[in-house]
């Protein structure tokens, strides 16, 4: 609100945001509860609000830092994965934490036996 040049008050928050959505208007006590994280909004209150403030949902929920972090994880993998591989990845991450780590374990083992993964130091065997 302030990078808009607006008090970040629950009054002016409560008028904007009435001037803006469609539905059933917000309180002063509900908009006072948003500004004291004691409450979130709605999904589409939380759209019109980020709209209203050139954010996205995600950043006006979790936080700048939060979709930065997992953007950056997006990026890193999107260009060079094919359908098959993220269909792998996903139902990997899917996995309870034991099986995941055989099949962490299979994968290193063909790596290595390929030259692509060092071998395991004696401490982790």
């Amino acid at each position: 609100m302030e990078r808009l040049h607006y008090t970040p008050t629950p009054a002016v928050l409560e008028r904007e945001f009435n001037q803006r959505y469609w539905g059933k208007g917000v309180t002063l006590h509900g908009v006072r509860r948003w500004l004291r994280g004691e409450a979130l909004p709605t999904q589409d209150k939380l759209v019109v609000l980020a709209e209203w403030l050139g954010m996205t949902p995600q950043e006006l929920r979790y936080g700048d830092e939060v979709v930065k972090r997992i953007e950056s994880r997006r990026r890193r993998w999107a260009p060079e994965l094919v359908y098959g591989e993220r269909e792998t990845l996903d139902a990997f991450l899917g996995l309870p934490p034991p099986q995941r780590r055989v099949v962490r374990e299979v994968i290193l083992a063909f790596a290595r036996a390929y030259g692509e993964a060092p071998e395991p130091d004696e401490a982790e065997s």
